[in-house]
């Protein structure tokens, strides 16, 4: 597990565990958890994903992240780098990491403009007209102008976060940002709750029925913790590369997790209840949080319904935000690391290439800008991301760690030289060098054959020769 590490001014830290602590869970939670899980949830059954999705995140998600943290810490270096100091041909797991961050960066401020829009659609009477909620949202997101606007706005967020560094702007942000999310949720889930009828919304939830999986629901859930963990796109080695040596990885990665998963959670139990109470369908798709959610809060009516759709479209904001800056910071490490650049041109070099992303992207949604195989590029992009490249990445992770790197190398780094207790040591292990990558190609491949099915197969074949491409492209970086 030896590095050579070439940086010649010290690395940024967190000025804090807390700081890290929640800095790295404002990156795992985000659109995954408030936008993605409940309709996700809704379409693959409820319960019955819930419980499939819990444990992916157990046994799955905490494994990977903890050995993302560890090879972070101990080479110092970002997602790149950290391949690359310990064996050059490794160095194109890094690139997909990367690559896949980018790739989410394409279309996920378009989302997060989205987000702050709303907040001003529902203090400007959005609410007063529920009928006529649905084609508001259609027309705006297929405007070719106002979601740019409003995609510039949260992009240029996430620059003057990034731009100020670690423990100066993503950790400063974190403990602001965090806490005001975790109350903005509880708050809202308490009224739902209390709605008549709310019961049949948390039995749907929590109530699983085995009988509606399938492999869709088994991939989804798996999906649905990599993309809400962060996982596989190089973000957690990325932060773990700014920890010190004495923090404790494996309370860390735990705290990590759990505040990701009582997120996801709690954004369940914020919409489902009131959603059975109102009559609504819980398989709403991805229009849900845009369009369900407004009607719901519409039908509470009044000064508190107003109130709690402004709460929860801020925390929406909030949560995006939150794991957005971990995404551009991906990028603008490796551009630091790797290329020598300064902070402040690699957050406008990389900014501008995923502004320029992110217009392709929302263009394509209305219709407008060019497409590849019938497909427009929120929807490549989104595909690519979620069906190939984070389970692909993941799954390399693990190899890397069980295959290349010394046991008793890690056992040092994940145990701080002995300090820290860790007497699942032996079971983690075992899951991440033999179970977890077996398990990740199997879904992988479930993803990829989803992807033929549904008419997406060159797509799909893009993807692969893009893995393939990047082994390649990563000799020269």
């Amino acid at each position: 597990m030896a590095t050579s590490n070439t940086t010649t001014t010290p690395r940024d830290t967190w000025g804090s565990k807390l700081g890290f602590v929640m800095a790295a869970a404002g990156s795992a939670v985000g659109l995954g958890n408030i936008w993605k899980f409940p309709y996700t949830a809704g379409e693959s059954g409820g319960g019955a994903f819930v419980a499939i999705y819990l444990f992916f995140v157990i046994f799955i998600g905490f494994s990977v992240m903890l050995t993302e943290f560890a090879i972070g810490r101990h080479t110092q270096k970002s997602a790149v780098g950290a391949f690359k100091t310990t064996d050059r041909r490794w160095t194109f797991a890094g690139v997909i990491g990367v690559f896949s961050g980018l790739l989410i960066m394409g279309f996920y401020p378009v989302v997060g403009g989205w987000s702050i829009a709303y907040i001003g659609k529902i203090a400007g009477g959005l609410l007063d007209a529920p009928e006529a909620i649905g084609d508001s949202f259609g027309g705006f997101i297929s405007n070719p102008v106002q979601p740019l606007m409003w995609m510039g706005l949260y992009l240029l967020l996430n620059v003057v976060i990034v731009m100020k560094g670690i423990s100066g702007g993503i950790e400063k942000a974190g403990k602001i940002l965090m806490p005001l999310l975790f109350i903005i949720l509880i708050v809202v889930s308490i009224k739902g709750i209390m709605l008549p009828g709310a019961m049949a919304g948390l039995e749907f939830l929590f109530s699983p029925d085995f009988s509606k999986v399938d492999s869709n629901v088994i991939l989804a859930a798996l999906g649905q913790a990599f993309f809400s963990l962060s996982l596989g796109m190089g973000c957690m080695m990325t932060y773990g590369s700014y920890l010190k040596k004495k923090e404790n990885l494996v309370q860390t990665t735990a705290m990590v997790t759990a505040m990701d998963t009582g997120v996801a959670i709690l954004a369940g139990v914020a919409m489902f209840p009131a959603m059975f109470a109102f009559g609504m369908e819980p398989a709403a798709g991805p229009g849900l949080v845009f369009v369900v959610v407004p009607q719901l809060f519409a039908e509470m009516g009044g000064v508190v319904g107003l109130l709690f759709a402004l709460m929860f479209f801020v925390g929406l904001s909030v949560a995006a935000l939150t794991s957005s800056v971990s995404l551009l910071e991906v990028v603008v490490s490796y551009l630091i690391d790797e290329k020598g650049m300064k902070r402040v041109t690699a957050v406008l070099s990389a900014s501008v290439v995923m502004a320029i992303l992110c217009i392709f992207a929302s263009l394509s949604l209305g219709g407008f800008g060019p497409t590849l195989f019938d497909t427009g590029a929120f929807d490549i992009f989104d595909l690519l991301t979620d069906k190939i490249f984070l389970a692909v990445g993941g799954m390399l992770v693990c190899i890397f760690a069980g295959w290349r790197l010394n046991r008793a190398d890690l056992e040092k780094e994940i145990t701080n030289d002995g300090e820290v207790s860790f007497p699942l040591f032996g079971l983690w292990y075992t899951l991440v060098k033999y179970i977890i990558p077996v398990a990740i190609a199997i879904v992988a491949f479930m993803g990829i054959s989803s992807g033929f099915d549904s008419g997406k197969g060159a797509i799909m074949l893009l993807g692969i020769g893009i893995i393939a491409g990047s082994a390649l492209i990563s000799k020269k970086l």
